[in-house]
């Protein structure tokens, strides 16, 4: 209970200003207790799944980690599906980030990140100045920069998004939980017309993704586990729920057979799954959409009357995110900054700025290699590769780009493929070819909230393993921030996907998928449960779960 007597220096209560806008800057933080100034700062803009999964395997006292960013919890997204109909509370599924930083004894600067000076190491990040909303920006300074920051949802170029719900945060839970009350409690009174109480029960989902289908199922659950014992009429007669996804079938990035349980299951349970339709404008009272006639390929335009519209369709760069690639003249993808294999952001200085999660995307290409994989691979310097220089050349790559690594198995089918001249060597013209057609074959890893985390301990494993071993490379005159001379690339391990449906759930893990009711919702809570960030989450599931099992879902609007 004593609180210890720490005096602020002078650079704390007054930070000096630097940097090309001549800004304050964060020296010392005054939530750190360490005296000891010396570490490398380590700086992560987010709190999302890649942030924790670096806070998780870092080593305390090895960096002076700062977490920026402008939400003071991390939250776990998987479930907020659930938390929009109140089958677990909002406050179980979020911890705050200064506990999370507490083991790191690291510090948090709230607000939001908006400008990176990549030459001088600096931070640029616009913090709340008084409780009223006005703003002041200062800047951050970084030995090494982690962006984490996720993504934005994707518009497709529909209008009248401003009229749909989304679903990446707590609020965005609550708010769709307030709404779906309102609307049965409005459509309940006397006073609401047939064609009314028609739209103000039509739920309509944007989107046949994990997200979008497991707030359909939880919708559709809330309807027949609860609603109907207070509202009978109402749920036997009026409610619809729809789903409109634009490939054939929900969950297209599952197993064929997965996509085709849930579509059955939703069938019984009569919630609509419109595929192969495009949505084209969403106005406060409906959702417009077209439909591609596959006999006539006529377009024809539907229209479902609707109060609530939840868009949850693929993602964009969050403004932070533009900037960064905006800085750099070789990011050219559309959606996210580039990486390599070393989650480095391509075209920044060398071991300072690096880029997990939905932010990133892994470079697929080989082409920059291209040089060193010659130079190491032509052993005998005769400006061809043979059969057992391409071996070793296949071995580096692999080496380099774990991702092209499956595409690789036959290495011999594939240099007899390129070796057009069939002279049992390939020159260079047949080389390039030949990878450009291997890079075409890699995908780029999904943006989920697995990949972000195993990226997030990748980079926490590899800043400890640097700690530690960073005297030895200064030792051999080893430059630091060259990561391949310490630390292998990422490799993704696939974990499986998994999804809920409505008092079942459908697993698609490596090799195998299953579906399967009440047994299979349980092993997807279990799951769920043990990816938990704390222990005081955990409980507060548990708790969630049994209270829900014995009482029901609260109907109050909070």
């Amino acid at each position: 209970g004593h609180i210890p007597q720490v005096v602020p220096t002078i650079e704390e209560l007054n930070p000096p200003r630097t940097g090309p806008k001549n800004l304050p800057t964060l020296v010392d933080l005054l939530d750190d207790e360490n005296d000891d100034k010396r570490k490398p700062r380590l700086v992560i803009v987010g709190a999302g799944w890649g942030a924790m999964g670096v806070l998780k395997t870092l080593n305390p006292g090895d960096y002076e980690v700062v977490v920026v960013a402008d939400s003071t919890f991390n939250q776990f997204t998987p479930l907020l599906p659930s938390a929009a109909v109140g089958t677990v509370g909002a406050r179980s599924l979020i911890e705050s980030v200064r506990k999370l930083l507490l083991p790191l004894k690291g510090s948090f600067v709230f607000g939001k990140a908006l400008d990176v000076v990549m030459n001088e190491r600096l931070l640029e990040v616009e913090v709340p100045a008084t409780p009223e909303g006005d703003k002041k920006r200062i800047y951050v300074p970084y030995d090494k920069l982690i962006i984490a920051v996720g993504s934005v949802s994707a518009t497709h170029g529909v209008t009248g998004l401003e009229n749909c719900f989304q679903l990446k945060t707590i609020e965005d839970a609550q708010k769709i939980r307030r709404r779906i009350i309102d609307n049965v409690e409005i459509a309940s009174l006397p006073t609401a017309t047939p064609e009314e109480r028609k739209r103000l029960l039509s739920f309509v989902i944007c989107g046949g993704g994990p997200t979008g289908v497991e707030v359909a199922a939880e919708i559709s659950d809330l309807v027949h586990e609860d609603l109907v014992r207070y509202f009978p009429k109402l749920c036997a007669q009026e409610l619809s729920i729809s789903i409109i996804q634009s490939r054939d079938h929900i969950l297209n990035t599952y197993s064929e057979s997965i996509s085709q349980y849930a579509e059955k299951r939703f069938e019984r349970e009569k919630v609509n799954v419109i595929t192969n339709a495009r949505v084209k404008e969403v106005t406060p009272k409906s959702v417009k959409y077209t439909v591609k006639d596959p006999e006539t390929g006529k377009t024809v335009e539907h229209e479902i009357p609707t109060e609530f519209t939840l868009w949850s369709t693929g993602i964009a760069m969050n403004p932070f995110t533009q900037r960064v690639t905006d800085l750099l003249p070789n990011q050219v993808h559309k959606k996210a900054i580039v990486v390599d294999a070393h989650m480095r952001v391509v075209g920044a200085p060398l071991g300072t700025v690096y880029c997990i999660g939905d932010a990133s995307t892994i470079e697929t290409s080989l082409m920059p290699y291209l040089l060193d994989l010659i130079e190491k691979a032509d052993i005998n310097h005769d400006e061809k590769i043979d059969r057992n220089e391409w071996e070793v050349l296949v071995k580096e790559v692999k080496r380099r780009v774990p991702m092209a690594s499956t595409h690789l198995e036959k290495v011999n089918d594939i240099f007899k493929c390129y070796d057009a001249d069939a002279d049992d060597a390939l020159s260079f013209n047949e080389l390039t070819t030949a990878l450009e057609g291997v890079s075409k074959k890699i995908t780029s890893l999904p943006a989920t909230a697995q990949v972000a985390s195993q990226q997030g301990k990748y980079l926490g494993k590899k800043f400890a393993l640097l700690a530690k071993q960073g005297k030895t490379l200064h030792a051999n005159g080893i430059p630091d921030d060259d990561d391949e001379a310490y630390c292998g690339p990422f490799e993704y391990k696939h974990l499986g996907s998994l999804a809920y449906i409505g008092n079942a759930a459908v697993f698609d893990l490596p090799g195998y998928s299953f579906t399967g009711g009440l047994a299979a919702m349980y092993a997807w809570r279990s799951v769920y449960w043990s990816e938990q960030v704390s222990f005081r989450t955990r409980a507060l599931l548990m708790v969630d779960w049994v209270i829900r099992g014995l009482f029901g879902r609260d109907l109050s609007r909070l």
